[in-house]
């Protein structure tokens, strides 16, 4: 079987997604599948390219607005590849059009992964631009795949409130298990005291993460003696400048650090470092970089918005509320806990992403949805109608 994982960045720039295309694609060779990736070309390429030794990825440069990113020899290293399918990962952007004309013309099934992006509050940013994109090649896109993937029931509800029909087989991320530590100091070594605790967030930094409402939340020193909140990743559309304003408005520039976006040794060395792990989202398809949190044995405090039910279940993660005066009383909460409990939290979670999130189980299962799409037969026990 061939399979052509079509996205719409292939560097750090695509986050969690690029992420996860890049995993899953090792899986699925690992598998035995023969795998071509068709990414976007973008800045953070020059950085990541060794990334992908060993993958047959093919960054397409990019013509005119980011934003569109119309690659005008997307189609035809698409016709060339002579896939039995396509799976695109992500949508909103010219990939989508690249293979729903793909489809159509030679007849051959496509998967589509959201990964988040058909949920209402990911809906509603940006909305006038998203509008304009379902009527030149989204609709089309999403209408013709032979099914969707979600990566959670809470994705696969979205995709049925908007009226889809197809099937939808329910296949959560992977997350790999961190390697053997290599030595290197946390990046706010210079401003937190050895004795004092770190929080971390990791990702964009882009109003869907709630970071306002975060640092709204975060106790004053009467009440928080020795925590700290270490924000890293990546500014969009200039909101890191309104962070730090509100940071600075509630005088917690010794409590709240920005330590810019994190990458191999040093995103290792951040999550060796932590004390927990946060992500207060109002919306996520499944976030990886929780995954990544319990691999490294961090406790997790999450909203529900970030898909992760398990993590409550199992006592992996703590519950946040959305709004900033609930959830300063459970940043607090958390905080007193018993440091033996926080523990047994991230221990609880370690083990999650070791018998759950596993990518080689994820790409088995996504096997079986291919195989089925192309030969027919009974469907996976992932796959609902």
């Amino acid at each position: 079987m061939k399979v052509m994982i079509v996205t719409g960045s292939l560097s750090r720039s695509g986050g969690g997604v690029a992420t996860a295309v890049q995993c899953l694609s090792r899986s699925l060779l690992a598998a035995k599948a023969k795998v071509n990736v068709l990414g976007l070309r973008d800045d953070g390429w020059h950085y990541d390219a060794g990334q992908w030794h060993g993958i047959d990825a093919t960054p397409l440069r990019v013509v005119g607005p980011s934003a569109i990113g119309y690659a005008p020899k997307a189609h035809e290293c698409l016709q060339r590849a002579r896939a039995d399918m396509a799976h695109t990962h992500g949508i909103w952007k010219y990939p989508s059009s690249v293979v729903a004309r793909w489809g159509a013309s030679t007849g051959r099934p496509y998967v589509v992964s959201p990964h988040g992006m058909l949920d209402a509050w990911a809906l509603k940013n940006s909305a006038w631009k998203k509008r304009i994109a379902a009527i030149l090649y989204e609709n089309a896109h999403l209408r013709g795949a032979s099914c969707f993937h979600a990566l959670c029931d809470a994705e696969a509800e979205a995709i049925r409130e908007l009226g889809f029909e197809h099937p939808i087989c329910v296949i959560p991320n992977g997350i790999a298990q961190p390697l053997i530590e290599i030595p290197k100091s946390a990046p706010w070594d210079a401003v937190v005291p050895r004795e004092h605790r770190v929080m971390l967030f990791l990702g964009r930094l882009h109003p869907k993460k709630n970071l306002a409402a975060l640092i709204d939340a975060w106790p004053s020193d009467a009440t928080n003696p020795n925590w700290h909140l270490a924000i890293a990743g990546w500014s969009e559309g200039g909101h890191e400048e309104a962070l730090r304003k509100l940071v600075k408005t509630r005088a917690l520039r010794h409590r709240v650090h920005f330590v810019g976006p994190l990458f191999g040794s040093e995103k290792d060395a951040a999550f060796r470092a932590a004390d927990a792990f946060v992500l207060p989202s109002l919306s996520e398809g499944l976030p990886i970089a929780v995954l990544e949190a319990w691999s490294y044995g961090l406790p997790v405090l999450q909203t529900d918005a970030c898909n992760l039910a398990q993590g409550f279940r199992e006592n992996a993660a703590f519950r946040l509320s959305l709004e900033p005066d609930r959830m300063a009383a459970e940043i607090l909460a958390f905080m007193q806990m018993d440091l033996d409990d926080q523990r047994i939290m991230g221990r609880n979670g370690q083990s999650l992403t070791e018998h759950d999130f596993c990518w080689s189980g994820v790409a088995e299962q996504l096997l079986q949805v291919y195989r089925w799409l192309l030969d027919g037969g009974s469907p996976p026990a992932c796959v609902r109608f």
